[in-house]
C-alpha cells in the first residue's frame, strides 16, 4: 500500500532501524555517570550530536536534543523572548508558520502575509520588523520566525534574505527546518534553528534545537543540568543515535533522490488537472520541496476524498475544513487564499516509484467523480437542485438597502433596480455543499444578475472566491446576515 504522507512522518530509515538497534544494546546506561557504561553511552551521545551538528551546520556545543520538534519550538521561543524580554515582546511570524510556532508565540505574534503560493515577501517582513513601538528597526520585537519551508503546500521561503533583513534590525531569527533539513542545509543567517528527526525517517520523540553562541537564550522552566540546561530529563540515547544516523545517511542520498522524486511531482502537478476536472494545485511550482504536492478539488468533501483514497491503498492528508476537528480550513491554506475544499496533499517518502505514481493518478479520477456523485455535484449525475432541501428565491436589485439583516436581504452586489437577485440560502451545510449549489444556480440568473449564497460555513470564505476565479465569475465580497455571511457573486459568463 503505497504510503505518500512523508510530510507528516517519513518511514523509519533502514540506518536508524540498524542504529537503534544497536544502541538499545550500548547506549541504555546514563551518559552523565563515569563508569564503564555511562562513558561508553556518552561516547554515543558526543558522537550524535557531532554529526547531527555537521548536517545543521552548527557547532557540537550550540545543538540540544529535545523530546520531539514541537517541544523543541516551544523550547527556543521561550528562551530567545526570555532572553530578549528587555527588547520586546513581539514575535513577528508568517502567517502560515507551523502551529507549533504559532503556539508557541501566542498572543505575541505578529503575522506578515504570504501570497497565493505561500511565500512570505522579504520587503514586507523587513517592514513589520520596523514597526515596533519604538519606531526604530527591531524596536519592541523580540524575535522572528520564518520556517525554511511549508509543511502543507512545500513552498520554500526566503530565508537567506530575512535573515539579512532580521540581521540589519537586531533581532535574532527562528528557523523550523523540519520539513527541508533531511534534504539540505538551511540557508546562512540564522540565529535558532528546530527540526524534528521523524520527518527525515529517524524515530518519532527527538527534536533538534540549535542556538548560536551570542543569542540571548534564558531557559525556561526548573533547571536540569542535561542538554546545557535547555531541555531538561534523561536523554533518549537509542533514539537520538538513530535520529542522528539517518540525518546523515538521508543527507547523503538527498541529492539524487530529489532530483528523481521532483520528476514524480511534476508528473503529478502537471497530470493532476489533465484527468481531474476543476482542480487548483497550490504552492510555489519551482521553489518547492521536491518530494511535496498539494492539490484542491471543486464539489469535494475531503474527508470522504481520503477515505476513499485510502480504500483504493494511498494514505495522503488534507487541509481541508471537512477533514479537521475544528471545521475550519487550514490556517495555511487560509493565508494563501486559495481553494479548500477536496484538498489533498501528497508526500512521497524515499523509495517511492514512477509506478505507484502512476496508479495513484489512474486510480484518483475515478475516486473524485465518485464523491461528487454522491454529493451531486454539477456534471456528475447529481440532482439539478436541492442538494440539502432548501430552495433559492429570487427578490428584484434594490429591493432592500445595503446593510439589510437577515436571510433575504440584498444589500451586497445588488445588481441594480429591475434587475434580479438570487437569494441562495445555505446555511447549516458544511463544505463542499454551498459551492456545489452556488454551481447549480448560477445559470438561473441572467448574464450581470447576483446570487447571494449565506452560509456558516468557515470553508466558503476562500471556497467562493477560488470558485469566481476558476469559473471566470465576479466575486462582489461579503458581509455579516443573520445566522452566517453573505457572498455576492456576479454571473459574467
Amino acid at each position: 500500500m503505497p504510503y505518500f504522507d512523508a510530510a507528516s512522518s517519513a518511514p523509519l530509515h533502514p540506518v536508524a532501524r540498524q542504529a537503534l538497534q544497536a544502541s538499545l544494546d550500548e547506549g541504555w546506561a546514563d551518559p552523565a555517570r563515569l563508569y564503564r557504561e555511562g562513558r561508553r553511552a556518552r561516547l554515543l551521545l558526543d558522537a550524535a550530536r557531532e554529526a547531527a551538528a555537521e548536517a545543521v551546520g552548527c557547532r557540537p556545543d550550540e545543538l540540544t536534543f529535545a523530546p520531539s520538534g514541537t517541544h523543541a519550538v516551544h523550547l527556543a521561543i521561550a528562551g530567545a523572548t526570555a532572553g530578549r524580554r528587555r527588547a520586546g515582546s513581539r514575535v513577528v511570524v508568517s502567517a502560515v508558520e507551523h502551529s507549533s510556532v504559532l503556539h508557541g508565540a501566542g498572543e505575541s505574534a505578529v503575522t506578515v502575509p504570504v501570497d497565493r503560493h505561500g511565500r512570505v515577501d522579504a520587503a514586507a517582513f523587513a517592514e513589520e520588523l520596523a514597526k515596533g513601538p519604538g519606531g526604530g528597526p527591531g524596536e519592541g520585537t523580540a524575535l522572528a520566525c520564518l520556517q525554511s519551508a511549508n509543511h502543507e503546500v512545500g513552498t520554500e521561503q526566503p530565508v537567506g534574505e530575512v535573515a539579512e533583513a532580521c540581521r540589519a534590525a537586531g533581532v535574532p531569527l527562528l528557523v523550523d527546518a523540519a520539513q527541508s533539513l533531511g534534504w539540505g542545509a538551511v540557508p546562512a543567517g540564522w540565529s535558532l534553528l528546530t527540526a524534528s528527526a521523524h520527518k527525515w525517517g529517524g524515530p518519532a520523540g527527538v527534536g533538534l534545537l540549535a542556538v548560536r553562541k551570542g543569542v540571548r537564550f534564558a531557559p525556561r522552566g526548573p533547571a536540569d543540568e542535561r542538554e546545557s540546561g535547555r531541555s531538561p530529563g534523561f536523554e533518549n540515547l537509542p533514539a537520538i543515535v538513530a535520529a542522528a544516523a539517518s540525518l546523515r545517511a538521508v543527507r547523503a542520498e538527498a541529492a539524487g533522490e530529489a532530483v528523481r522524486l521532483r520528476g514524480l511531482v511534476d508528473r503529478i502537478r502537471t497530470r493532476v488537472p489533465e484527468v481531474v476536472p476543476d482542480v487548483e494545485v497550490v504552492g510555489d511550482p519551482v521553489r518547492r520541496l521536491p518530494h511535496l504536492v498539494t492539490f484542491s478539488c471543486l464539489y469535494v468533501d475531503g474527508e470522504a476524498l481520503l477515505h476513499e483514497l485510502d480504500r483504493a491503498g494511498f494514505s495522503v492528508s488534507s487541509g481541508s475544513s471537512c477533514t479537521s476537528s475544528t471545521l475550519t480550513p487550514s490556517h495555511v491554506l487560509r493565508a494563501m487564499g486559495v481553494l479548500s475544499e477536496g484538498n489533498v496533499r501528497v508526500s512521497l517518502p524515499s523509495g517511492t516509484t514512477a509506478s505507484e505514481v502512476e496508479r495513484f493518478l489512474d486510480v484518483l479520477p475515478e475516486v473524485v467523480s465518485s464523491v461528487r456523485e454522491r454529493l451531486g455535484a454539477p456534471g456528475a449525475g447529481g440532482t439539478v437542485r436541492g442538494v440539502g432541501g432548501r430552495e433559492a428565491t429570487v427578490e428584484e436589485g434594490g429591493s432592500e438597502g445595503p446593510g439589510s439583516e437577515g436571510p433575504g436581504a440584498t444589500g451586497l452586489g445588488a445588481a441594480g433596480p429591475g434587475s434580479e437577485v438570487l437569494v441562495l440560502d445555505a446555511l447549516g451545510k458544511l463544505c463542499p455543499i454551498p459551492v456545489i449549489e452556488l454551481a447549480k444556480v448560477i445559470e438561473d440568473v441572467r448574464i450581470g444578475g447576483v446570487v447571494r449564497v449565506l452560509s456558516d460555513d468557515e470553508a466558503a470564505r476562500l471556497d467562493i472566491p477560488a470558485w469566481c476565479a476558476m469559473r471566470g465569475q465576479e466575486y462582489l465580497g461579503e458581509e455579516e446576515v443573520e445566522g452566517g455571511v453573505g457572498y455576492g457573486v456576479r454571473r459574467v459568463v
